[in-house]
């Protein structure tokens, strides 16, 4: 895999609470050069970072419900159709952990759902936050994501305790089966750990180390 082709697969990533519009114009204008899928900003600087971009082929992303996931769906609903009209073509958005830690995955498909009606034009992703779930769960998760239409189930925030795992991306792309692609988030800072997450199935990472990893393979190169 070349850098194109890797930079291509990464979401790089600033949601950092504390970062304001300065350094998301530096974030933007570092980033812009490599060619990363998408870059993926707080909701509220997402029409900032679109201006930014022009006429970019990288893409704006950003996230709902984050980071926990207990805003109500009408809430979610909103918040991803404000998001997509000031310019974010893929919403990354935090399922109802609590929900689905209770059994109710039809509330998770119901609430997902109506965000991918809503948007068909949008790329949804939908966090189902890894490290909170069994191994059960994380697969209860997955076949909610799929039920709904989402287009990717992804496995962290990156404000968990712990972050995305090979062994889960695997567990979650074998079950996925083609049905969903897969995006591995959280802790992803080095070459090898992208690759690593790549080759166990991940068709995106997300990242706040997009610049570091690709400078790392142009050494390789």
């Amino acid at each position: 895999m070349n850098r194109k082709e890797l930079a291509s697969r990464i979401d790089h990533t600033l949601l950092r609470p504390e970062a304001g519009e300065r350094e998301i114009a530096l974030f933007v204008e570092k980033a812009a050069p490599f060619g990363f899928a998408t870059l993926c900003v707080p909701p509220c600087h997402v029409s900032f970072a679109s201006r930014l971009l022009g006429s970019s082929k990288t893409l704006v992303s950003t996230v709902a419900g984050f980071p926990l996931g207990f805003h109500v769906p009408g809430v979610k609903l909103l918040e991803a159709k404000a998001a997509f009209d000031d310019g974010a073509s893929e919403i990354d958005v935090v399922m109802n952990i609590s929900r689905l830690k209770s059994g109710n995955a039809r509330f998770v498909i119901s609430e997902i759902g109506s965000i991918v009606r809503a948007l068909p034009e949008a790329v949804i992703k939908v966090i189902i936050e890894t490290h909170y779930l069994t191994g059960e769960e994380k697969l209860a998760a997955l076949e909610a994501a799929v039920e709904a239409g989402a287009d990717f189930v992804k496995t962290s925030t990156g404000f968990a305790p712990g972050g995305a795992l090979a062994s889960d991306v695997e567990t979650l792309a074998i079950a996925a089966g083609g049905r969903i692609l897969v995006k591995a988030s959280g802790g992803i800072k080095t070459l090898n750990g992208a690759l690593s997450m790549i080759q166990a199935g991940a068709a995106r990472l997300g990242t706040s180390s997009g610049p570091a990893i690709i400078e790392e393979i142009k050494g390789r190169d």
